[in-house]
């Protein structure tokens, strides 16, 4: 079997167990049509075929990792009281678990003292940290790298807040002396330092971003939705640990335990360093704290109702594999870039493809070498639709010719933007598959006489 089904029997067990904590209650008849409902689950069964492999080593492409089976069997265990975390009296002991796995995440960065919680993801975790920063530099522009996620952008209009992006340097990592000039302007209230982008992997240099704010008094929010997990790992190059040994200096980060964290979609965190700034969450609710005097979730968040289930997974998760380094979650996260590594070392070297810098986490990015960038980017996507029809599913990615730096001198330029193939390299399995995968790919390679 591809599909864990070993550990369904486990949460029978817990349900049991669950069960127990409501036997004073008096007994309710549930009526199911159990033909009906099989006739409905195996439907799905069918349909949910029409999916990428995205469990499997072989699909190397967006960023798509399986949650673990303890974060699958806490998630589902949880539906059957299915708390609310927005206030305790929906869901109390959701909401203290939740409480204790941000408080971990935060330790991990180095925090002893924080504001945080779960949210819906990426997206709303940037928002949180960008809101927080407009009420702190009122009508401050929002700056952020060209490769900078789109949602920054997108946010700051929702916030009715100035944007700009800046350019990159050739490792896809945001150009200090644009970020320079543009600082002297005296009108930029955040920076945006992207710990792992979305396309390369790339991290900005944070420590340098640091300097820089001790000069022009900015905010410095981390985007940490991909990377940020890869504090923990003991493999990464200097520069890049540099940069990862600076995040505890950040003012806010937001972080996705839904990516490298191995849990189900809508579960993302914001972090704030100064716990003052739960001020500007403050709102009156005259129907919904009143169970505990306690601190309710829902009072330093912009959503309202969440998922209980997410905290009560990220906590399962956390429990089984500690936020430590040298632990089993960071030995997984370290094979993951032990991947990526050893991918680039089997394409750099081989004259039939060209690359881009080397991985600085787990993301490889990499194009067929040919005459011109249009031909490349045209054999780029067949190389891509081939990798599929061997079930080898890779993504593809139209990036600056900048990017791949001298490998192009020899290449006629006839645009600026070149669609490269790239490899997010998540799943700690992916180490003991590269060799198959290099076999796909050289194949592909002979069949398109490269």
């Amino acid at each position: 079997m591809v599909l864990d089904t070993q550990s369904i029997g486990l949460l029978e067990e817990a349900l049991v167990r669950l069960a127990r904590g409501f036997e004073a209650l008096e007994e309710i008849d549930v009526e199911l049509d159990m033909e009906a409902l099989r006739d409905v689950l195996l439907e799905i069964s069918e349909r949910m075929q029409d999916n990428f492999p995205y469990f499997h080593p072989l699909y190397a492409g967006q960023m798509l990792k399986p949650p673990h089976p303890i974060a699958r069997l806490a998630y589902a265990l949880s539906l059957w009281i299915n708390p609310n975390n927005h206030a305790l009296d929906g869901g109390r002991a959701s909401s203290v678990m939740e409480k204790e796995a941000v408080a971990k995440i935060a330790n991990m960065f180095g925090w002893k003292t924080h504001l945080g919680h779960l949210c819906s993801g990426g997206t709303m975790a940037n928002l949180e940290a960008l809101w927080v920063s407009g009420k702190l530099k009122p009508g401050k522009k929002i700056v952020a790298s060209e490769q900078a996620h789109y949602t920054h952008k997108r946010i700051s209009e929702v916030l009715q807040l100035p944007f700009q992006s800046v350019s990159c340097d050739r490792k896809a990592r945001i150009d200090l002396n644009a970020l320079g000039t543009l600082l002297k302007n005296r009108d930029v209230g955040t920076v945006v330092a992207t710990i792992g982008t979305t396309a390369t992997g790339s991290v900005d240099p944070l420590h340098d971003l640091l300097e820089l704010r001790s000069r022009y008094d900015f905010r410095l929010h981390v985007d940490a939705a991909y990377g940020g997990y890869f504090i923990l790992v003991d493999n990464l190059d200097m520069e890049t640990k540099k940069a990862f040994d600076c995040i505890k200096e950040a003012d806010s980060i937001a972080i996705d335990p839904h990516k490298h964290g191995l849990q189900p979609y809508g579960c993302g965190c914001i972090l704030f360093k100064n716990p003052g700034v739960g001020v500007f969450y403050k709102h009156d609710s005259p129907y919904t704290y009143f169970s505990s005097t306690d601190l309710h979730l829902g009072e330093i968040s912009l959503e309202c109702s969440r998922a209980g289930a997410s905290a009560v997974a990220l906590w399962a998760t956390q429990k089984l594999m500690p936020l430590i380094p040298g632990g089993t979650f960071a030995t997984g996260l370290q094979k993951c870039r032990q991947a990526a590594l050893r991918l680039f070392s089997k394409i750099n070297p081989d004259p039939r493809f060209v690359t881009a810098f080397s991985p600085e986490l787990d993301i490889v990015i990499w194009a067929p070498r040919t005459e011109s960038v249009s031909m490349t980017s045209r054999l780029s996507k067949e190389m891509f639709k081939a990798a599929a029809d061997r079930n080898l599913h890779l993504a593809l990615a139209d990036l600056p010719v900048k990017f791949f730096g001298d490998c192009m001198c020899e290449t006629k330029i006839d645009q600026d933007h070149i669609t490269c193939l790239r490899s997010c390299l998540m799943k700690p399995e992916h180490l003991e598959w590269i060799d198959q995968i290099w076999q796909i790919l050289d194949e592909i390679a002979r069949q398109l006489a490269l």
